[in-house]
């Protein structure tokens, strides 16, 4: 009840049930724009339960969600003016499709919810409208075993949730295909350039000091041509790799995610080739570039390849399949780069 979203309460046969509004208030934008940027993800959840959206009745429906907040928020913005109850598992701040994978938007979750929530006192019937990307961790059949509640699957997304009620619970084909639109793959990007960018910012100041080592010069002179170099090939291999792949993940060649980075990076050497030379005649110049030939597409490759627990359309056997052959060569291809940069330190 003393949670800030909460405007009241509902009293029915097993208790008082909080009230919730379909509008959202400035703490829950920002809380979700919190989240987008890798703060406080963790601990963005909402005490599990049963919650009442508007002024639902013994005969409204129950919508079943996570208790991670941004997926409630997003199910309860999208039905203004309108009653419904809120089942809430315990999801531990997961979303509803990646909970279902780990387990925890899972049957027995769900039964002992309706039974800890006392929900068969507070509704006349007996169904449960739960996200179509939950069904992997339900097994309908055994709720209805274990409960006595039918499970009826929505859609996938919940603005498809008022045209489902008044079509009779039924979806049409639109609302069962999960779209990968250049939003939704733009709005993962923060949070994954956070988890990079937390090292990034020890690691760029000593890489470009350390370029002051290289050549025959002076050290500030050789860290304004070498460390400036090496800043921004890891700069371009860190936007080639989490912000540009994303963006054009459709139209990059290749099945493979790490393929897919690896020919943005081919484009990524040719930009740095062009903007800052080939190095000269000098070996110390020549180790660097062919350095960075090397690490450009690894770093990238492994980057790109991040985005796989984020695609709606990779397999946990097609991502351990990619791994077995993407990590080693990464791995290997970055590895032999640095040698032949720290070489290039040291090479007058």
């Amino acid at each position: 009840m003393d949670q800030v979203f909460v405007v009241g309460s509902v009293e029915t046969p097993a208790g008082k049930i909080p009230r919730v509004s379909s509008s959202l208030k400035w703490e829950d934008q920002k809380g979700a724009w919190k989240v987008r940027w890798g703060i406080g993800r963790m601990g963005y959840v909402i005490d599990p339960g049963l919650y009442a959206l508007g002024n639902p009745d013994p005969s409204s429906s129950v919508l079943v969600t996570a208790n991670y907040k941004l997926t409630f928020d997003r199910l309860r913005q999208a039905l203004p003016n309108r009653s419904f109850w809120i089942l809430v598992l315990d999801t531990k701040g997961i979303n509803v499709w990646c909970a279902a994978g780990k387990g925890t938007f899972g049957t027995q979750e769900l039964v002992e919810r309706i039974r800890v929530s006392g929900l068969e006192k507070v509704v006349d019937h007996r169904e449960l409208i739960l996200p179509q990307l939950g069904g992997p961790g339900v097994a309908a059949h055994l709720v209805k075993k274990l409960s006595g509640f039918k499970v009826i699957y929505g859609p996938i997304l919940a603005k498809d949730l008022p045209a489902f009620m008044e079509a009779g619970k039924k979806a049409t084909p639109e609302m069962r295909r999960k779209a990968f639109t250049a939003w939704e793959r733009a709005v993962l990007i923060p949070i994954e350039l956070v988890h990079i960018l937390k090292p990034l910012v020890f690691l760029l100041p000593a890489l470009f000091l350390l370029g002051g080592l290289a050549g025959g010069g002076g050290f500030w002179q050789n860290a304004m041509t070498h460390g400036t170099f090496t800043v921004a090939a890891l700069i371009l291999s860190l936007i080639l790799g989490a912000v540009l792949t994303p963006l054009l993940l459709p139209y990059l060649p290749g099945r493979a995610f790490a393929l897919k980075g690896f020919f943005l990076s081919a484009l990524g050497i040719v930009f740095l080739l062009v903007v800052f030379g080939g190095g000269g005649m000098k070996w110390a110049g020549v180790l660097e570039r062919l350095a960075w030939v090397l690490l450009v597409p690894a770093l990238t490759a492994y980057l790109a390849m991040n985005f796989t627990g984020a695609s709606t359309y990779t397999s946990l056997s097609g991502v351990k399949k990619e791994m077995r052959w993407a990590l080693p060569l990464e791995i290997g291809g970055a590895a032999l780069g640095l040698v032949l940069w720290l070489g290039s330190l040291f090479y007058l």
